[in-house]
């Protein structure tokens, strides 16, 4: 398969997008860079990752994608699955080497994302892969603490705070 387009990037992202596995190899083998960003800094992975596309996720991954990328917001992948609840997808990410710590540009981390959202399935991963329970956003909050605001009594079982 050749592509003549001059942004091949952006039929990976689109690709990436749909979770269409065969369109991200062909482009892969071409030589798109597994790495680029669009215009709002998201990257193949953010994008699969943030859609939910748990086999697109992994090729991009074993093709040497940055689990790491911030977009232009701060957000990793790691953050968007723990904004939407993709647990199988953020312990792929994990093993793959994300940044459990990583803070966007309101110093929130995938754990707060998870907590302040009520993704009950993503927080015992972060807490087991050894997430930091006691950063603190640009507010001063701690996932504790967004926690406590949104009355979420379970996140406070599972951050081990009742």
């Amino acid at each position: 398969m050749n592509f003549t387009s001059s942004r091949p990037e952006d039929l990976l992202f689109d690709a990436a997008r749909r979770g269409d596995v065969a369109t991200l190899q062909a482009l892969l083998q071409q030589g798109v860079d597994v790495n680029a960003q669009d215009g709002r800094g998201f990257t193949a992975l953010i994008l699969a990752a943030y859609d939910g596309h748990l086999d697109a996720t992994r090729l991009l991954l074993e093709a040497g994608a940055n689990p790491n990328v911030h977009d232009a917001s701060g957000n990793t992948a790691l953050m968007g699955v723990s904004f939407k609840g993709y647990p199988e997808i953020a312990q792929l990410l994990i093993q793959h080497g994300a940044d459990l710590d990583a803070r966007n540009g309101n110093n929130g981390t995938a754990l707060m994302f998870a907590t302040l959202f009520g993704r009950h399935n993503i927080v015992p991963i972060l807490l087991q892969a050894g997430a930091d329970t006691t950063l603190r956003d640009v507010r001063g909050l701690s996932a504790r603490d967004l926690a406590i605001q949104q009355g979420n009594e379970e996140a406070l079982k599972l951050l081990g705070e009742e």
